[in-house]
């Protein structure tokens, strides 16, 4: 038999079971369980807050971007990662804009290194890539209906940026 502090105080029509909490609230404190799902839906999850920030390339342009998102990801059946910027050369529009960080070059790196490049100087290695894409005035807004641009980290300037990172 249970304790009497946990046994129904009253049963009522509506679809709600009360429940007595403790004696030392007082001897009608009770509390209303509802039985049946909530009215207040689950709300949307608000956007995530973006830092946009500022890149003064060599072409003379000042390009605002931020991350948007990296991912796992392949091209032409080869594994790597891609990290997606929002860029910006006119402030009035943005567009996406892709570096993709091969992973055969980096199990590479790693062999040659005994150690893998950890998340950060991967991320670190693509926005590299992508100031060397403002640099070269390679980011450009795709045409309408066209995937998104995108450069690649390959065997031909992944040491490059790793030692403009001192890594």
């Amino acid at each position: 038999m249970r304790p009497s502090h946990y046994l129904n105080c009253e049963e009522s029509a509506a679809p709600f079971r009360r429940f007595r909490i403790a004696t030392p609230l007082g001897a009608n404190s009770c509390v209303d369980i509802s039985g049946r799902a909530s009215n207040n839906p689950p709300m949307p999850r608000p956007d995530a807050v973006r830092r946009i920030k500022s890149y003064s390339a060599a072409d003379g342009y000042v390009y605002q971007y931020y991350f948007f998102e990296g991912n796992r990801a392949q091209r032409h059946g080869r594994p790597g990662g891609e990290f997606t910027y929002v860029v910006s050369a006119n402030r009035r529009t943005a567009f996406p804009f892709k570096i993709f960080v091969m992973q055969s070059v980096l199990d590479a790196w790693a062999k040659q290194n005994g150690r893998p490049l950890t998340s950060s100087e991967e991320y670190a290695v693509a926005k590299m890539r992508l100031f060397r894409a403002f640099d070269e005035g390679s980011v450009q807004a795709p045409p309408e209906g066209k995937q998104p641009r995108e450069v690649l980290v390959d065997e031909s300037n992944l040491e490059e940026l790793l030692g403009q990172l001192g890594i």
